[in-house]
């Protein structure tokens, strides 16, 4: 296998549950990560959501300029020098975005799937990216686990934006969400945008998420032809990360350390 100069990690079912900040475990293990690699960080949620969840829970002293932030599907792009730094951001415009909104709307209750009880606002405009969130962006955890586990409701939806919208790219995510974005702007575009900007080959870059798989919004990142790692959540995360350490701190990667999850 070939040495590995970047770890790119999906956040949201990956890094931390969906909406809440890494724990001090994952904290220190992605410290421990950038003392040895390029790290980056492509989700669906907007910058804020970032600097919440992970950037304000890592440790004093943390290496930021190895970290590159990819909010919205990598659809942003924001990188350490100074300070946080935006690169891009390929917006909707007003037009686009008020007919992704109607379109969502419409394939939410063709599906009959739109829930009686919500915490917060469904749809949320976060500019380079429109966001559903079935119960809210405020929903408890606990009820957005059960909502649609197998993906099944928000299948529905799709098959109907796809139809309705073609133009743009639609992807599942997270618990209860479903991102739109334009198209071949997703996780592919900003792996292809990490390779541009840090001068990395694919094929030196891993990207571990939890929605690999066709329709998940973690999909377009494998399509890109990073070796890819499959991952059930935050723990099983953070044994790929110690596995990835102890084999970067031996100056080399083993071959079959993640046991046929690629």
């Amino acid at each position: 296998m070939n040495q590995k100069k970047l770890i790119v990690f999906d956040l949201d079912g990956t890094l931390a549950e969906s909406k809440a900040a890494i724990d001090k475990e994952m904290a220190e293990r992605l410290a421990a990560l950038l003392t040895l690699a390029r790290v980056a960080v492509i989700s669906g949620g907007d910058w804020p959501q970032f600097q919440k969840q992970v950037i304000d829970r890592l440790p004093k002293g943390a290496k930021l300029k190895k970290l590159a932030i990819l909010p919205t599907c990598g659809t942003k792009f924001y990188q350490y020098k100074k300070g946080w730094e935006q690169l891009y951001a390929e917006n909707f415009t007003d037009v686009q975005k008020e007919k992704i909104i109607s379109s969502l709307n419409e394939a939410i209750d063709a599906a009959g799937v739109r829930a009686k009880k919500t915490w917060g606002e469904a749809i949320e405009d976060r500019g380079s990216q429109v966001t559903y969130s079935a119960l809210g962006q405020q929903a408890p955890l606990d009820e957005k686990s059960k909502w649609d586990p197998d993906f099944s409701k928000r299948e529905k939806v799709k098959k109907r934006l796809d139809k309705l919208i073609p133009e743009f790219a639609v992807n599942l995510g997270g618990a209860t969400s479903i991102d739109i974005t334009k198209k071949g702007i997703d996780k592919k575009y900003g792996m292809f945008k990490l390779r541009d900007v840090l001068d990395i080959k694919i094929r030196e870059m891993i990207f571990i998420g939890d929605a690999i798989f066709p329709g998940g919004n973690d999909y377009p990142a494998r399509e890109s032809g990073a070796f890819s790692v499959c991952v059930s959540g935050p723990n099983e995360t953070k044994r790929v990360v110690e596995g990835i350490i102890a084999c970067l701190d031996d100056g080399k990667f083993k071959k079959g350390f993640i046991d046929g999850k690629s």
